[in-house]
């Protein structure tokens, strides 16, 4: 049987990060831009925000580590 080896996993890991960061930032800036039109709107898009990025930090984040 042959051994794979990987090499430099620094982009798959770079790109574990940002799934994890990435869209939880851009769902609070947009509920900080629709807070004055909308605050129920707002209320939620902060909620999903959380709510991912607690998932996203435990599943990546143990999938990582």
């Amino acid at each position: 049987m042959i051994a794979l080896e990987v090499g430099n996993l620094d982009g798959l890991v770079a790109f574990f990060v940002s799934i994890m960061l990435v869209p939880p930032a851009f769902l609070t800036i947009i509920g900080f831009a629709v807070k004055r039109n909308n605050p129920k709107t707002a209320k939620v898009l902060f909620i999903l925000s959380v709510v991912y990025l607690v998932i996203g930090l435990g599943i990546c984040g143990g999938l990582i580590g």
